[in-house]
């Protein structure tokens, strides 16, 4: 054991009994304040496009102007970890020559899941088509998937890379334009334009958070 030199006052001596005994005491106190400091910086790590996240892959983090960007608070969108579909028709047969009651014509950063939503009720909840398949995936456990947006599935596309597993092909948004076409995006350069809704194209799934 160490003792303090013969020159300390008495009250120098008192306080380093003290201190030891505490350290005796209380052996594991400093290991605990350690292991609380950790969890603390772990839990305020910002989050990264490409991250593994709440059951995909971050594929966007909304950026000051985005509809509904929080300064405090990271939000964005998480792409599901592969494709729901290589080919499928953006609506039933049914519902292919007909205008989409309510919002599905909102192409903006937020819009997806209205335009999901809309398409649903018109066609019914099944998954035979884009946005009915994309609701019904419940990667990671949650069921609040969705087919995105002409400006959401673009993000897809600029962050392809570290999201990864998409194709050199058509990709549907959940953005309608008109009463017999919707706009996809070609993910081998970028174009975005608009086909019939009978036309066959990939689904990339995706949900907020």
């Amino acid at each position: 054991m160490i003792f303090p030199a013969k020159t300390c006052t008495a009250l120098t001596r008192i306080l380093f009994l003290i201190n030891l005994l505490i350290l005796v005491a209380f052996p594991h106190s400093v290991q605990a304040v350690t292991i609380k400091s950790i969890t603390i910086a772990s839990a305020v790590t910002p989050l990264a496009i490409g991250d593994s996240y709440q059951g995909g892959i971050i594929a966007y983090i909304l950026q000051s102007g985005d509809p509904g960007y929080d300064s405090s608070v990271q939000h964005g969108l998480i792409a599901a970890i592969a494709d729901q579909s290589t080919s499928i028709v953006w609506a039933i047969p049914a519902c292919q020559g007909t205008t989409v009651p309510g919002v599905a014509t909102a192409t903006a950063i937020g819009t997806g899941k209205a335009n999901t939503d809309a398409i649903i009720a018109q066609n019914g909840a099944v998954s035979t088509y884009a946005a009915g398949l994309a609701r019904a995936y419940t990667g990671g456990g949650y069921s609040d998937w969705y087919l995105p947006s002409k400006d959401e599935l673009n993000k897809l596309y600029l962050n392809r890379d570290a999201v990864g597993g998409f194709a050199v092909n058509y990709y549907w948004s959940s953005t309608e334009d008109g009463a017999d076409n919707a706009w996809y995006q070609i993910f081998y350069n970028g174009v975005q334009s608009w086909l019939d809704k009978s036309y066959y194209g990939r689904v990339r799934a995706v949900r907020a958070f």
